[in-house]
């Protein structure tokens, strides 16, 4: 049953969708770069793939996420990518504009994003801060460019890797070893490959299986099957480009 706390606030139609966000000192807005926008929707469309039976979990790419932790319920934070799970994955049936957490019954996304920018933003110190209130257990920063950058307001390190998983225990997160790094109340890992986008060679995140495999898209799998179906036709004497029509 809602409380009458949550009665009082307002509902997901009557605040700005993700698009509509103003800019704010905690999900800070700044000019993206390809791969933000093009990275975490990687991730939500291999994950649609994966749990396509799944219909208690929902990712969102670059969506605001509205709280009451922080100094007004109507100033969101704004992660690259988001996942939470005991939730409905289409709210009501319909796609969501925004994650209003008391309207998901106050769950918290287990697992953040954040890609660091081509500007410094907050990934290390403001936004660590508000996912831990939120009680995110998983915060991935991906920071490929600048990870170097000297972090004087940083009370973690003085200096970042350019892939970092932080674990929250009790109220406070803590770097985790190893990649990929298998988180087991998602049910998912998270690392890096290198791959190709649009025949380009790039760095990749993705998710991976509990023995540290990645998972193959399905364009991927698919192109596997057409591989191994031309080896046994080959194999007996047939050649693939010579099939009836």
């Amino acid at each position: 049953m809602m409380s009458s706390v949550n009665q009082s606030l307002p509902s997901a139609e009557e605040l700005p969708c993700s698009d509509e966000t103003p800019v704010d000192n905690v999900g800070r807005r700044t000019s993206r770069s390809e791969d933000q926008n093009l990275l975490p929707n990687l991730l939500l469309l291999l994950l649609t793939h994966l749990w396509k039976e799944r219909q208690e979990c929902s990712f969102g790419a670059e969506m605001a996420i509205y709280h009451t932790t922080g100094p007004s319920h109507l100033v969101p934070v704004v992660p690259d990518g988001f996942l939470s799970l005991g939730v409905e994955r289409k709210k009501g049936g319909k796609s969501r504009r925004s994650y209003v957490m008391w309207e998901e019954q106050d769950i918290p996304p287990m697992f953040v994003l954040e890609m660091v920018s081509h500007q410094p933003g907050d990934e290390y110190t403001r936004k660590l801060e508000t996912y831990s209130r939120l009680g995110v257990l998983y915060y991935v920063i991906y920071n490929p460019e600048f990870w170097q950058r000297d972090c004087p307001t940083d009370t973690f390190h003085e200096r970042h890797q350019p892939f970092e998983v932080y674990k929250l225990e009790g109220d406070t997160y803590r770097l985790q070893i190893g990649e990929p790094y298998w988180m087991p109340e998602v049910g998912l890992g998270i690392g890096r490959y290198q791959g190709q986008v649009g025949g380009i060679p790039q760095e990749i995140l993705t998710w991976y299986d509990t023995q540290g495999h990645r998972y193959l898209s399905a364009a991927e799998q698919e192109r596997q099957r057409a591989e191994r179906l031309e080896a046994y036709l080959r194999s007996q004497g047939i050649d693939p480009n010579d099939l009836p029509q």
